[in-house]
C-alpha cells in the first residue's frame, strides 16, 4: 500500500494520453484479431458499477483492478487524508475476515470510538481536565489492547497468499483509490467473494493503531524528506483555493484527530459501487464474469452520488515562489498551471513535455546537462498533483556544483522561450510518437498494465475510449498548436517556483 507518486503521471498519462495506436495488439499481447476498441467488453450493474473485461488467454491468469473514483481532493480541511487511511483500513478485513470473534470485538470498537470522542472534546475544552484525560486514556489503552487481541493480522493478504495471489496492492492518489491483485484465472470467485464483502462489511479495526502508521509514513515521506517537504510547499504554494493543495497522506493535526465516524461517513459517500470501476484482463469468458459480478457485487446498493468538487483554481495574476529549508542539496520546481483531461490543449502539453525531457536526447538534457553542464538531471511531467482538473507542468532541476538554482532557471526558461519563437522540428514530432508507442507496446503486453489504464481512463475522463480516441487528436497537433500553447501559458504570471535552500542543522544557511 502506498501514496501514488507523482511520476505515475509520466507513466500513466504523458505516454499513454500520446500514443494509442489501435492496430498495435495485434502482436502477442493480443493473440486474437481486432482492435482494442473492438476486445474491451463493457457491462454496467444496476447498481452503478462499470465492468469492463479483456479476454487474453496466453496463461490461466486474470489481473483486476477495482478503482474507486475518489481521492484527497474529495476531502476538505479537517478530514485530509482520509482517503489514504481508509486504504490502509480496508486490509484490516470484515466482519468475517480479520476477526477471531467479531461480536465481542464489535462491542469494544464501538466503546473505543465513543471513548475516542470525548478524548478529543476534553482536549479541546476551554479547560482540559488533566485527571480526567488521564483516566480516559487509560481506559482507551485497555480497550484497544482488548479489541486487538481479537483482530487476526493480515488475515486477508495470507488468504490470498495461499490461493496464488501475486501483486496484491493499493495505492491513493489526488483522485483514484486503486486496488490490484493478479491471481489464477479459477481463484475468480473467490476474489469476487473476498471483494464484494470488503465493498460491503469492511471494519475499521485497529484504526487508533492505524493512524499512528500513517503518522510514523509521512515523518518519513515529507517530514524528514526534502523531496516530500518540496512537494507539499510546492502544491500549497500552487494551490490556494482548489484541494488539490492538500497532500494525499494528510496534514498531520487532521490524521492525529480524524475519528472513525467522520471516516465511516466518507466511506459512505464515495465507496458505493455506483462510484467504482472494475477491470478484468486476462483468462476470462465474459459471459461467465458477468454472471460472477452480478451475483457478488449485484446485490451491494448504490449510494446516493457523492458531493461533486466545485471549487476552481483562479488564474494566477503574478509569479509565485517559496523556499523550502533542509540539509540537503538544492534542487528547484518550476510550475505552470495548465487545463485538466478532456481539454485540447492537455494534449499540446504532453508533447511539449515530451520534447522537453523524454530521453537523453530531449531539449533539456541536451542543453542544460550536456552542453551547458550545469544540471546534474533535469525532468518534467504533467498532471501533477492530479489530472482531472486545472494542474501544473512542472520542470525540477538539480543543480551541478558549484551552479546555482538561478542558473538552472534561467536555462530552463530560456529553452521554454523557444518553443514560443522556433517552430519544432518534423523530426522531433516523429520521435515523441515513435517512442510512446514503443512504449505502449511494453506497458500493455502485461494483463496488469491494461486493467489498470481501462480503469485510470474510464475513473478520470470519463470513458475507456478515451484511448483509443487520443491518437486521432495527437495526430492533428502541428507546430503552430505548440507556440500558441506555450505563449499562453509558460509565462511568468502563470508560474510557481519552489527552491530547495540548503539548510545545515540547526537551521542556519552554510
Amino acid at each position: 500500500m502506498h501514496v501514488e507518486s507523482m511520476t505515475h503521471r509520466r507513466a500513466m498519462m504523458n505516454a499513454i494520453t500520446l500514443i494509442l495506436l489501435i492496430g498495435l495488439w495485434s502482436s502477442n499481447a493480443f493473440a486474437q484479431s481486432g482492435s482494442l476498441a473492438d476486445r474491451v467488453v463493457e457491462h454496467h450493474l444496476d447498481n452503478g458499477l462499470t465492468l469492463l473485461m479483456v479476454e487474453r488467454h496466453q496463461a490461466p491468469i486474470v489481473s483486476i483492478n477495482l478503482t474507486f473514483k475518489v481521492g484527497s481532493v474529495n476531502e476538505h480541511v479537517g478530514i485530509t487524508g482520509v482517503a489514504h487511511l481508509y486504504e490502509h483500513m480496508a486490509f484490516k478485513g470484515t466482519k468475517t475476515l480479520g476477526t477471531s470473534d467479531y461480536e465481542a470485538e464489535r462491542v469494544l470498537l464501538d466503546e473505543l470510538d465513543e471513548l475516542d470522542i470525548a478524548i478529543l472534546r476534553e482536549r479541546k475544552a476551554a479547560t482540559p481536565d488533566s485527571e480526567k484525560l488521564k483516566r480516559m486514556q487509560e481506559r482507551f489503552a485497555e480497550l484497544e489492547t482488548q479489541a486487538n487481541a481479537l483482530a487476526v493480522q493480515n488475515e486477508f493478504g495470507l488468504l490470498y497468499d495461499s490461493h496464488g495471489a501475486v501483486g496484491l496492492n493499493a495505492s491513493t492518489s489526488s483522485e483514484l483509490t486503486r486496488y490490484i491483485v493478479s491471481l489464477p484465472a479459477n481463484r475468480l470467485p473467490l476474489w469476487a467473494a473476498v471483494e464484494s464483502d470488503r465493498m460491503r462489511n469492511t471494519v475499521l479495526r485497529e484504526f487508533y493503531k492505524e493512524k499512528r502508521v500513517v503518522l510514523e509514513e509521512r515523518r518519513l515521506r515529507t517530514d524528514n524528506s526534502p523531496s516530500g517537504r518540496m512537494f507539499e510547499a510546492f502544491a500549497s504554494t500552487a494551490f490556494w483555493a482548489h484541494p488539490y493543495r492538500n497532500p494525499v497522506i494528510g496534514w498531520p493535526t487532521d490524521i492525529a484527530n480524524l475519528t472513525v465516524t467522520e471516516t465511516k461517513a466518507f466511506f459512505k459517500k464515495h465507496y458505493g459501487p455506483n462510484n467504482a470501476v472494475l477491470a478484468i484482463v486476462g483468462d476470462i469468458h465474459p459471459p461467465d464474469i458477468i454472471a460472477l459480478i452480478e451475483a457478488t457485487f449485484g446485490p451491494i446498493p448504490s449510494q446516493s452520488p457523492p458531493p461533486p468538487v466545485v471549487t476552481e483554481e483562479l488564474p494566477q495574476n503574478g509569479e509565485r515562489r517559496v523556499n523550502v529549508g533542509y540539509d540537503a542539496e538544492p534542487f528547484v520546481m518550476m510550475g505552470f498551471h495548465k487545463p485538466g483531461v478532456g481539454h485540447p490543449d492537455d494534449d499540446v502539453f504532453d508533447v511539449i513535455d515530451s520534447i522537453l525531457s523524454s530521453g537523453r536526447t530531449s531539449r533539456l538534457h541536451k542543453q542544460i546537462v550536456q552542453k551547458k553542464q550545469i544540471a546534474v538531471r533535469v525532468g518534467s511531467f504533467t498532471g501533477f498533483p492530479g489530472n482531472r482538473f486545472s494542474n501544473l507542468l512542472v520542470i525540477s532541476a538539480v543543480p551541478r556544483a558549484p551552479h546555482t538554482t538561478a542558473e538552472l532557471e534561467a536555462a530552463v526558461y530560456e529553452e521554454l522561450d523557444m518553443l514560443k519563437t522556433e517552430p519544432i522540428t518534423p523530426r522531433e514530432l516523429e520521435k515523441v510518437i515513435n517512442n510512446l508507442d514503443a512504449y505502449l507496446v511494453r506497458s500493455l503486453q502485461s494483463n496488469s498494465g491494461l486493467a489498470s489504464q481501462l480503469t485510470y481512463f474510464e475513473a478520470i475522463a470519463g470513458d475507456w475510449n478515451y484511448l483509443v480516441e487520443i491518437r486521432d487528436r495527437m495526430a492533428k497537433i502541428t507546430q503552430e498548436d505548440i507556440q500558441r500553447v506555450a505563449n499562453e501559458y509558460l509565462v511568468k504570471k502563470n508560474r510557481v517556483v519552489a527552491t530547495l535552500i540548503k539548510e545545515a542543522k540547526g537551521g542556519t544557511t552554510p
